[in-house]
C-alpha cells in the first residue's frame, strides 16, 4: 500500500485542516494561528513521508489546536499522527508521554518536538470516559490518574504549578480591567488570592508529574488497557491541581441539575477523600482554574463557556 507521500509527489492535497480546527485556532490564536494553519498540510505531508505512513483519514473532531490523522505504518500497524501548534502548554507533551512510557497514558511511538509532531498508538477515539455514567467515569478517572502521578526524572523539562499559575495569574490581573470582566471582578479577586496562597506552598507540598488538562474527554478506551489518558499539558507539582479540572467535569450537565452548588461541593469533598488530597487546596485550585479559564473564554468571545465556568467557581 503506497501513498503519494511515498513516491515523492506532493502529498499535501487532501490534508486540509478540518473546519472545527480552523475555527478554533483562528479564534484563539489570531494571526499566529492562521500562519500555522497555512503551514499545516505541508507539515503533515512531511511527517507522512519521513515516517513512511499511509493515511486512513483525518479525524474531523480532532484536537482544539492539533490535527489528528489515522494512519498505518510500514508494517500495516494502525497508529495516530498528531501535529499540533506548539505553545507553552503543549511543548512538553512528548516528554510527559515518553516519561509515562504507556503507563496510564497513550504510548508515544515517535516525535519531532519542534514540529509539534507525534506518532501515537491508536486508541478508540470515539469512546472516552464521557460514554460512562458519571459515578463510574469518576472511579475510572481516579484510577488512571493514580498511574500518571509519578515522580519526574532529575533535570526534567516541565514547568512547575507555581511558575505556570503565576504566569496565568499575571494575565488574569490584566484581563480583570477589561470591560468584559467587569461583573466577574469579585470572583477574580478571590481566584487571585487563592493562587497567591496556594502557589507559595505548592511545590513544597509534593512534586509529581501532572497531566495538566485532565477530564473525562481526555481519557480514551484502549486495547492494551481499558482507559488511557491523552493530550497532557504537563506540569510538576501537587496532585490537587490536577484534580481541579476533574472537579468541574460535565459542567453543563451539572449546571442543569437542581442543587448544582451542593453537588459541586460534594464532588470536591469526594475527590479529595478518594485521592487523599487536602480538600481546601483542591477547592482553591478549582476556583482559580475555573475563573482563569472562564475569563480567558470571555476574552476570546466565548461568553457562554466563560459565564458557566465563573458560575461554577461561585458555587464553591
Amino acid at each position: 500500500m503506497g501513498s503519494a507521500a511515498h513516491h515523492g509527489r506532493p502529498a499535501a492535497e487532501g490534508l486540509e485542516p478540518p473546519e472545527p480546527l480552523v475555527r478554533t485556532v483562528t479564534a484563539w490564536e489570531g494571526d499566529a494561528g492562521r500562519e500555522w494553519l497555512a503551514r499545516l498540510p505541508g507539515q503533515v505531508a512531511g511527517c507522512l513521508e519521513r515516517w513512511g505512513l499511509t493515511v486512513e483519514r483525518v479525524v474531523a473532531a480532532g484536537g482544539h489546536i492539533s490535527m489528528v490523522v489515522l494512519v498505518s505504518d510500514q508494517d500495516g500497524e494502525p497508529a495516530v499522527l498528531k501535529v499540533g501548534m506548539v505553545n507553552r502548554e503543549t511543548e512538553q507533551e512528548h516528554a510527559a508521554l515518553a516519561h509515562w512510557g504507556g503507563r496510564g497514558a497513550v504510548r508515544l511511538l515517535r516525535a519531532e518536538p519542534a514540529e509539534g509532531a507525534m506518532l501515537l498508538e491508536r486508541l478508540r477515539a470515539d469512546v472516552s470516559l464521557r460514554s460512562l455514567a458519571e459515578p463510574k467515569a469518576m472511579l475510572e478517572a481516579e484510577g488512571v490518574l493514580q498511574r500518571l502521578w509519578v515522580p519526574p526524572s532529575c533535570g526534567h523539562p516541565f514547568r512547575t504549578v507555581a511558575g505556570a499559575t503565576g504566569e496565568l495569574a499575571a494575565l488574569l490581573r490584566e484581563r480583570r480591567a477589561a470591560p468584559y470582566a467587569a461583573e466577574a471582578r469579585p470572583v477574580i479577586d478571590e481566584a487571585l488570592a487563592a493562587q497567591a496562597e496556594l502557589a507559595g506552598s505548592a511545590d513544597s507540598v509534593e512534586s509529581v508529574l501532572l497531566h495538566g488538562d485532565y477530564h473525562h474527554g481526555n481519557v480514551l478506551a484502549g486495547e492494551r488497557m481499558p482507559w488511557l489518558a491523552i493530550d497532557p499539558k504537563p506540569l510538576v507539582g501537587e496532585r490537587a491541581y490536577d484534580l481541579a479540572w476533574l472537579a468541574r467535569d460535565r459542567l453543563s450537565t451539572l449546571a442543569a441539575q437542581p442543587g448544582s452548588r451542593a453537588t459541586a461541593r460534594r464532588r470536591i469533598a469526594k475527590l479529595a477523600d478518594a485521592l487523599e488530597v487536602d480538600a481546601r487546596r483542591l477547592r482553591g485550585w478549582s476556583v482559580f482554574r475555573a475563573v482563569e479559564a472562564g475569563v480567558w473564554y470571555l476574552s476570546v468571545g466565548g461568553r457562554e463557556d466563560g459565564e458557566l465556568l465563573l458560575e461554577f467557581a461561585s458555587w464553591l
